[in-house]
């Protein structure tokens, strides 16, 4: 194996797979990222086994052959060499010489041949949608995804598509965030699948060029994606997600607007008297203001007003503060609308227009 590359045109590939590639390892050859050279292409794979991400990219001076390099190695000396300089890659024997002007490095390698291959069934389901689309989508629904819950399907996210409809969720069972919007054609199916956690951030960071468009297929252990010169596959987490529709199915008290920075700014100072631990704030809703306070086992006490129309009953809840403060964040007006179940369960964060996405926040007892 040989060939001639520019240092981005390699240097941008290895950035975007070495994300998946774990610095410990079970097996040596996963932390490294196969090369394989045929034509004047060079194909790029970094894996963990449950995520795989490949790059293709155009090459001159080629000698096909394939072999498996030190990922992280191979990435460092990259990016320290100087802008637009050309590379040299040759594999001798079990090492990789390297050339690029007056440096020269030389890699010791693991054989192509010990590379695992990305288990995968056939994809029998598939639409497309715009890479800007698709990563608002993510945006606006991956803070909510659990991490290292025993609840395994939390540490994911769902993807339901009903034919021109797409809806995200994720729930980290304390809140729980909706993305809702149409695709641009009629996919004749409905099917509903759950993207592990890894991989849903992974695809977030390769969704860099917002104009592309993306080619998603998937099956109900797998989903592919196509972006540009890029492919990703993850594996998809085999549960049921819980029904979160009855959420829905119940009686509000009346909604309440607030100034989105004022809620944001009163929270962020009030939460820090809050318990390290819980951070947890008490909210006194009344018809003219809306009193947001707390305190912590060191006996500080926090306390703040915001004023407000409001037309309902009287109430008091409490949250955890972070939870609100990701969730009013993640809106794009400038008004934040909280509509709070009648049997105080839950808290609706939306926005006072027709929106793609809402939030919930359930409540905390303090």
């Amino acid at each position: 194996m040989k060939f001639i590359i520019n240092r981005e045109n390699l240097l941008t590939p290895l950035q975007q797979i070495v994300g998946v590639i774990e610095k410990r390892q079970t097996m040596p050859v996963l932390a490294n990222v196969l090369m394989v050279v045929s034509d004047d292409f060079l194909t790029l794979t970094g894996t963990d086994l449950e995520i795989q991400i490949v790059a293709i990219v155009s090459i001159s001076d080629a000698r096909a052959g394939s072999i498996t390099v030190p990922a992280r190695k191979l990435l460092d000396i990259c990016r320290l060499l100087p802008n637009g300089a050309d590379i040299q890659l040759e594999q001798q024997n079990d090492k990789v010489k390297l050339i690029s002007n007056r440096s020269k490095f030389s890699l010791s390698c693991l054989p192509a041949e010990h590379y695992p291959e990305f288990a995968q069934s056939e994809m029998d389901k598939q639409f497309s949608i715009n890479a800007g689309k698709f990563k608002k989508a993510l945006e606006k629904t991956i803070f909510c995804m659990a991490n290292q819950d025993v609840r395994y399907y939390l540490n994911g996210l769902v993807l339901n598509i009903s034919n021109n409809k797409m809806k995200l969720v994720a729930s980290d069972g304390h809140r729980l965030s909706i993305f809702e919007d149409k695709l641009e054609y009629e996919t004749g199916y409905e099917a509903r699948i759950i993207l592990p956690r890894k991989g849903v951030l992974e695809l977030y960071r390769l969704l860099d060029n917002l104009e592309t468009e993306l080619t998603v297929m998937f099956s109900s252990n797998n989903i592919k994606i196509t972006i540009g010169n890029l492919i990703f596959t993850a594996k998809l987490v085999d549960a049921k997600y819980p029904d979160f529709g009855k959420v829905f199915q119940q009686a509000f008290y009346e909604p309440i607007a607030i100034p989105k920075l004022a809620l944001k700014d009163t929270l962020t100072r009030v939460a820090v008297l809050a318990n390290e631990k819980f951070k947890g704030v008490t909210f006194d809703i009344s018809s003219k203001s809306m009193k947001i306070s707390t305190h912590n086992p060191e006996h500080d006490e926090a306390e703040e007003e915001i004023s407000i129309d409001y037309q309902g009953e009287e109430l008091s809840i409490a949250f955890n503060a972070q939870y609100l403060l990701d969730a009013v964040s993640n809106l794009d007006s400038d008004t934040a609308v909280l509509t709070i179940a009648s049997n105080v369960s839950s808290c609706f964060i939306d926005e006072p227009n027709q929106c793609e996405y809402k939030f919930i926040v359930m409540p905390m007892r303090l």
